[in-house]
């Protein structure tokens, strides 16, 4: 999986999810080889590599044997975890088609590894205990719309999107949209404390804590839901119920395309031609979880755009992890946290590699990126929860 020995890195985390579904015994090789991949000998892995366009190396048990054995050397920051079942995996989406495309979806389709698409009435019917991973499409968990009031109020897609939304939550026994999309996002919520695994990008990151902080409290204006917003709802916002964020102030003007202070998109001033990310570097021994989430052939990734880009640093609370940033000017990228007995991790931006894709903008050939880095970290996050838990020593 290094950067000059893997044709398809994309590809690969679908030969690797093969082989778990067909029972084959299977490690990540953490920081070993750009974070390689040991699967038992098969001829059906062999022929799904070569049907795939997938890069691998046939190596002896004894040769194997050498590689774990430098791997757990204590010098090394290298680890092998074992993985012991492919995740079942559920995407949060809406079942048409929406005017923009979901990378998550993208990427799970190119490198053929299978997903279910659910909606409210899956998860307000407790669908979710089925699956280990969830994602969360670039959806508005606030009943705002996206908040394209500003620029497409008068598209078709725009007012048929709000008719079928406001239906929806009607047929479902609410008043308005808000409150259908609250109740989904508590029943996520307990999802993830009951040990699920919650992935995130764009919109649905900041959304979905704006909607648990304000619940019992009408932050949306008439053009949204009918009636006027509460006053004063701002120091009405209870930060305590959020899973990653704090102390950001909502944006109360409706045209303006942004939730809140959360989102760094309107405050950013950094030219397309420097905007990169960097990867921590965690210990793999000790920090599994965000160095498994980490692996990359490459330490710094191309920055992209969304409506929620990146994450301001001063509204990321304490015991959230910072897994990359900006270090122009310290903007969080991609964060990740834990939540009772589960966990969650937040990616700021809408597509690898579309730096400011646009409603109506031609999807993504992954064709053309089969060894996009930041592609990749989401497939690092769909595979995480297929790991061994590792004991903790007390």
């Amino acid at each position: 999986m290094s950067h000059d020995n893997q044709k398809n890195h994309l590809k690969a985390y679908g030969i690797v999810y093969f082989a778990l579904e067909n029972g084959l015994k299977s490690k990540w090789l953490l920081n070993y080889d750009g974070g390689a991949f040991l699967i038992e000998n098969n001829t059906i892995i062999e022929n799904e590599c070569k049907i795939r366009g997938v890069s691998y190396q046939v190596v002896s048990d004894a040769k194997s044997q050498l590689i774990l054995q430098e791997i757990s050397s204590p010098s090394k920051n290298q680890e092998a975890v074992t993985l012991e079942k492919a995740p079942k995996i559920a995407v949060y989406s809406p079942k048409d088609k929406m005017p923009w495309d979901d990378a998550v979806t993208m990427v799970l389709t190119y490198a053929e590894i299978p997903f279910d698409v659910i909606y409210d009435k899956d998860v307000l019917n407790d669908k979710l205990l089925l699956y280990e991973w969830l994602h969360l499409h670039h959806e508005d968990f606030t009943g705002q719309f996206g908040r394209f009031y500003g620029a497409f109020r008068t598209a078709p897609w725009y007012i048929e999107g709000k008719r079928d939304a406001e239906k929806l939550a009607k047929e479902l026994g609410y008043a308005k949209v808000s409150q259908a999309k609250l109740a989904v996002s508590k029943k996520i919520r307990d999802y993830v404390i009951g040990g699920g695994f919650m992935f995130a990008m764009c919109s649905a990151t900041d959304s979905f804590d704006i909607a648990l902080a304000a619940e019992g409290v009408d932050i949306a204006e008439s053009m949204f839901d009918g009636d006027a917003s509460e006053p004063n709802y701002q120091s009405k916002i209870d930060f305590s119920k959020t899973f990653a964020f704090k102390d950001f102030n909502l944006v109360r003007n409706p045209v303006i395309y942004e939730f809140s202070s959360i989102d760094m998109t309107r405050k950013r001033r950094i030219p397309k031609t420097s905007d990169y990310f960097t990867l921590t570097e965690f210990s793999a021994k000790w920090d599994q979880v965000p160095t498994m989430l980490c692996q990359n052939h490459t330490q710094l990734v191309k920055g992209f755009m969304g409506q929620t880009t990146s994450f301001d640093r001063n509204t990321v609370k304490s015991n959230v992890l910072v897994m990359a940033e900006n270090k122009t000017n310290r903007e969080a990228r991609y964060i990740h946290g834990t939540k009772g007995k589960g966990m969650f991790t937040f990616y700021g931006g809408h597509d690898p590699e579309d730096y400011s894709h646009r409603v109506g903008d031609p999807k993504t050939e992954l064709d053309l990126h089969p060894n996009s880095p930041g592609y990749r970290l989401i497939l690092n996050n769909v595979l995480f929860p297929a790991a061994k838990k590792k004991k903790q020593k007390t």
